[in-house]
């Protein structure tokens, strides 16, 4: 049964949808058999690993609002074991058009359920805002991947979210957790990226990823080519950062994954 892991941060611009295509390709290249949903309507997510959202008879709007079965909305990638439910601009109205259904805050776990036997691991691009959208994605994850941009505003929005989260954890999801903080664009060369990285890391010690993922040509670049950077560049320093991060990810899975077995 697949763990379910949501990259969400709702300041916009920290490197989140590069986070959700590049270690879900990572976590791909280590044979994990993973899915890709794409819950932001920019529908970035689904283009950067090759979706032609043009050629799409259904996106991951229809199975929040209609019900659709998810299984009909999976697109393969370039990548053997990576899939991706991808997102379209009708998106935008989901969360206007959720408001009325019945478990709203639930459709996304619903429209999972059946999915989770074919996979080891999903993940959730969310959207940068923290609506309905990133509800549904909290309520049906078991854990939080949160990408922090290292620039002056960073904490500011962390401590936003983690409020976010205790919220969930009280009232939708109390098996939520926050599996780690991973620093992104780090820029070697700014003193302020080494002060937004050491304070973090003093603040939330046991939080924080070792891998950085640095300011990167490459990685900026391959959007664009419709590739994660693993398939455009696999030399490049965001691509060893991304290699080394679904490392990371799987360590700390398999110490949840026994500490849950304990629990039981």
């Amino acid at each position: 049964m697949a763990r379910v892991l949501c990259v969400s941060n709702q300041k916009g611009g920290v490197g989140k949808t590069t986070t959700a295509i590049n270690l879900g390709a990572s976590l791909a290249a280590a044979e994990r058999r993973t899915l890709l949903v794409d819950l932001d309507p920019q529908g970035n997510a689904g283009s950067g690993l090759g979706v032609d959202r043009a050629a799409l008879t259904g996106s991951v709007y229809d199975a929040l609002v209609s019900g659709r079965p998810m299984v009909e909305l999976v697109q393969p990638t370039e990548l053997k074991y990576l899939d991706v439910v991808p997102a379209t601009p009708d998106l935008t109205g989901a969360e206007v058009e959720l408001v009325n259904l019945d478990a709203r805050e639930f459709r996304l776990q619903r429209a999972l359920a059946p999915l989770l036997p074919n996979y080891d691991l999903v993940l959730i691009d969310c959207p940068p805002s923290l609506g309905l959208l990133t509800l549904n994605a909290l309520a049906a994850a078991d854990a939080v991947v949160i990408p922090l941009q290292c620039e002056y505003y960073a904490m500011e929005g962390l401590a936003q979210l983690l409020s976010t989260v205790e919220v969930v954890q009280q009232g939708l999801n109390p098996q939520l957790q926050v599996l780690g903080i991973v620093l992104t664009m780090f820029d070697q060369r700014a003193n302020i990226s080494h002060q937004v990285a050491d304070e973090v890391r003093r603040v939330f010690p046991k939080l924080v990823f070792d891998t950085v993922v640095p300011r990167n040509v490459r990685l900026a670049e391959s959007p664009s080519f419709g590739k994660p950077v693993l398939l455009y560049d696999i030399r490049s320093k965001g691509c060893e950062a991304y290699l080394g991060l679904a490392q990371e990810v799987l360590k700390r899975e398999r110490r949840a994954q026994r500490q849950l077995q304990a629990a039981r």
